[in-house]
């Protein structure tokens, strides 16, 4: 099976050796994404529902450039620096998704990439 890297002007440039996503199949592998504005590079500080808007619009982003789209998302972590901004990640989050929610796992990690506080990656089928 063959592997595709995927990438997006529209959604930030990686910032190390990895690739926006790989596409295998019919299923694309987003890597995380922290709330990084695709134009000018720097991180977003404002609030956690603004981060986690960020986050899924760049996950957007990638999709698209893999022919899918968050609708298609059948997976998704999180990855949180204080499990105390659950309740309003998962307001935020949940805002970008209608009907059936994908699978998801949340976790706490002692840091993320340039400071950010939440991180999300997905894996989505490809129609």
């Amino acid at each position: 099976m063959s592997r595709q890297s995927i990438q997006s002007p529209a959604a930030p440039a990686a910032i190390g050796p990895y690739s926006q996503a790989i596409r295998c199949g019919n299923l694309v592998f987003c890597s995380g994404q922290i709330p990084l504005d695709p134009v000018t590079g720097e991180l977003l500080k404002g609030t956690l529902e603004q981060e986690v808007g960020r986050v899924m619009r760049n996950l957007e982003a990638v999709l698209g450039a893999a022919g899918s789209r968050l609708a298609q998302v059948v997976r998704t972590t999180i990855y949180l620096t204080d499990l105390a901004d659950f309740a309003a990640v998962n307001a935020a989050y949940a805002t970008f998704f209608e009907g059936t929610p994908p699978a998801r796992t949340t976790i706490q990690v002692a840091g993320l990439p340039k400071g950010a506080r939440v991180e999300i990656d997905a894996i989505a089928a490809v129609e």
